[in-house]
């Protein structure tokens, strides 16, 4: 299997070679919070053909049911051995798609990521503690042929770049999606507006800066909370220009990480300083009251994010973006409203309503971008 790259590779979806199939362990957390990786390769994997999910408390249940996205008939099962006799042979990779605060994996976890060795899958692991590292995990690799890929590992620091000022020779639009928490959905809404503007004939190019956009398939990007903190700006600022030179887009988008009030998840600082973007959409869940793993922390409300970026950053908040968890469509709709009415900004829900209004967000704040797109087709 291909090693999952860092920084650049210039490969796209169009030219890789058939995507090894997946199965994704995720136990006890699918749909939830520290399900983000398993959930965000559900909804959306360039790189590998996800086959399953493995999650005892959701067995028999339909992944994109359980999202909320509808059926997408790929099954959810109680552990590897029945997956493995579902699908009637064994698939090539097994991803750990868990995301725990603690980066850590569980005694229970290590046996499936080793049965799944045993099997001849490859394992893809994006967690702080690198199996590679791990003198069991490495002996079982050797011994069964099969490769583990650990996402967050950085180059060496040897190779790690500072902040150069590079940044302002990419003269295309930057647009940061940033949030008031951490998994609030930043990247999926980062990967629906980056596909959405690409299907308006606006070329733009996604910059991942997380474990999940990287197993995704991002092509640019760099797990920013891997990195030591002298780097992350002018890696941050490099895997801009990188995409920017790749690609020669119309407008990039970059996923954010944690938030900038966040008291432990603070990659948007890095995020800010090193990709310097133009505008930012904020990501915001109306029904969460207290930080997703701080339950002591409140959440913070939209207006006093929007005042901490704007303030941090010679940036503007060009939208407000929701995460419906806990509401139904109609209290959606009335914090639309509400939202719109106190920031006098736009505001949408990516999952649940017309991509067109995401697309409108951006185009409204940077109307040369329509005008591209008006001159290529025209």
């Amino acid at each position: 299997m291909p090693q999952i790259p860092h920084t650049t590779s210039s490969s796209t979806a169009s030219t890789l070679p058939l995507r090894p199939t997946a199965i994704v362990y995720c136990e006890g957390n699918f749909g939830g919070q520290d399900g983000k990786t398993a959930n965000g390769l559900v909804r959306h994997s360039e790189r590998y053909r996800i086959v399953s999910v493995l999650d005892s408390t959701q067995v028999g249940r339909d992944s994109g049911d359980v999202l909320g996205d509808g059926a997408n008939g790929i099954p959810i099962h109680a552990d590897l051995t029945t997956a493995v006799r579902h699908e009637g042979s064994v698939p090539d990779v097994l991803v750990y798609g868990v995301a725990p605060s603690s980066g850590l994996l569980s005694p229970a976890e290590r046996q499936v990521m080793l049965d799944g060795m045993r099997l001849g899958m490859d394992i893809v692991n994006g967690l702080h503690e690198f199996m590679n590292d791990d003198p069991e995990f490495a002996a079982a690799s050797v011994e069964h042929g099969v490769t583990i890929t650990d996402v967050r590992r950085p180059r060496d620091k040897k190779d790690l770049r500072m902040f150069s000022g590079r940044i302002d020779d990419v003269t295309c639009p930057r647009i940061a999606v940033l949030g008031t928490d951490s998994a609030i959905g930043k990247r999926t809404t980062a990967t629906i507006l980056t596909t959405a503007l690409n299907d308006r004939g606006i070329r733009a190019v996604m910059v991942g800066t997380g474990q999940t956009g990287l197993i995704q398939g991002a092509r640019y990007g760099v797990a920013l909370d891997a990195i030591p903190c002298q780097f992350c700006s002018g890696e941050m600022e490099a895997a801009v220009v990188d995409a920017f030179e790749g690609e020669h887009p119309d407008v990039i988008i970059v996923e954010g990480q944690g938030a900038l009030s966040h008291p432990a998840y603070l990659s948007s600082t890095f995020i800010l300083r090193g990709s310097r973007p133009h505008g930012v959409i904020l990501q915001h869940a109306p029904s969460r009251t207290k930080l997703g793993d701080f339950a002591q922390v409140p959440m913070p409300t939209p207006a006093s994010e929007i005042a901490l970026i704007e303030a941090f950053a010679d940036t503007k908040v060009i939208g407000l973006t929701l995460n419906h968890e806990q509401m139904t469509d109609a209290e959606v709709t009335a914090a639309i409203t509400m939202y719109e009415l106190e920031l006098g900004l736009p505001t949408t829900d990516a999952l649940t309503r017309p991509t067109d209004r995401l697309v409108d967000m951006v185009v409204d704040a940077f109307p040369q971008l329509d005008a591209s797109a008006v001159a290529r087709t025209g």
